[in-house]
């Protein structure tokens, strides 16, 4: 009876040196996740004035001169876009994280270590370097050139917004899927084989589904800074195609707003988690059915 009541003292107190450990982590969340959000939802609700309001809601919903719904019209752009360069990640990410998770590869380290090498470099030269490739007289110019065909006015379009988002971004959706097949039960692709199934069966009876926890990270991974990006509209869409982050990034630094920049960021925020919730539920339901 001493002895085990001695091992629950000590396990007591592991528990407890555990939870003081954890103290660094709880500060860290309060000061850089919860306090932030708690600003935005109070600047969102106030005016310049601090007063309680619902006006940046309102504004939210402006028409423009034509009845166009300016900034709902632009949000909705920004989540099809991100949605557009979410999806082209992830039918180029899902195969090539299987090539590399498969046995026949044998230094996949090297493999990731140079999907992953362009993150190592600045966001923004990397965004930039793209302006010299698609923009006029560029690279791509100059090799169309040589064959005959005119010059592609590619800056400025939704294309190159979505080429910019798939580069920078793409690394986000591969990693995360690879790093769930590459710790997948192989012997369960075994025993499906052994049972009759052909590749194409245990491709979707097997490995999909063991695979959809490392897809729905992906995609969070990558839908939502897509989302909510303003470098790469900003350089890439040559200020002819606005998104959502060009907005908030105005209404915080040119126009001063914090209050509908706040609001903004709000509705943004919301529609992603909507969307990822959606995703999760359609995954999980997916996930049981296979």
């Amino acid at each position: 009876m001493k002895k085990k009541a001695k091992n629950i003292g000590v396990r007591a107190d592991v528990n407890n040196r555990n939870k003081w450990c954890a103290v660094p982590y709880y500060v860290w969340m309060i000061i850089f996740i919860v306090v932030p959000l708690v600003m935005v939802v109070f600047f969102s609700f106030t005016d310049s004035d601090y007063h309680f309001t619902t006006a940046n809601y309102e504004k939210f919903l402006t028409r423009g001169a034509n009845g166009e719904l300016i900034y709902v019209t632009t949000l909705l752009r920004s989540l099809g876009l991100a949605l557009i360069a979410t999806l082209i990640c992830l039918i180029v990410g899902y195969p090539v994280a299987l090539i590399l998770s498969s046995k026949r590869i044998k230094r996949s380290d090297l493999l990731i270590t140079a999907i992953m090498l362009p993150t190592w470099m600045n966001f923004l030269l990397r965004t930039y370097a793209w302006m010299t490739i698609i923009g006029r007289n560029g690279l791509l110019d100059t090799l169309l050139a040589l064959i005959g065909l005119g010059p592609v006015e590619m800056i400025g379009t939704n294309g190159a917004i979505i080429l910019g988002m798939v580069y920078n971004f793409l690394p986000f959706m591969i990693l995360p899927i690879y790093s769930v097949m590459a710790k997948m039960d192989h012997s369960l692709v075994e025993a499906a084989t052994d049972l009759g199934a052909n590749p194409l069966q245990v491709f979707l009876r097997v490995k999909l589904p063991l695979s959809m926890s490392g897809i729905a990270t992906g995609i969070t991974m990558v839908f939502m800074p897509a989302a909510s990006s303003f470098v790469i509209p900003n350089l890439l869409g040559g200020n002819k195609v606005s998104m959502i982050g060009n907005t908030i990034e105005d209404q915080f630094k040119s126009a001063g707003n914090y209050n509908f920049g706040s609001t903004i960021a709000m509705i943004l925020m919301v529609c992603i988690l909507l969307s990822m919730l959606i995703f999760n539920g359609k995954g999980d339901k997916e996930e049981m059915i296979m």
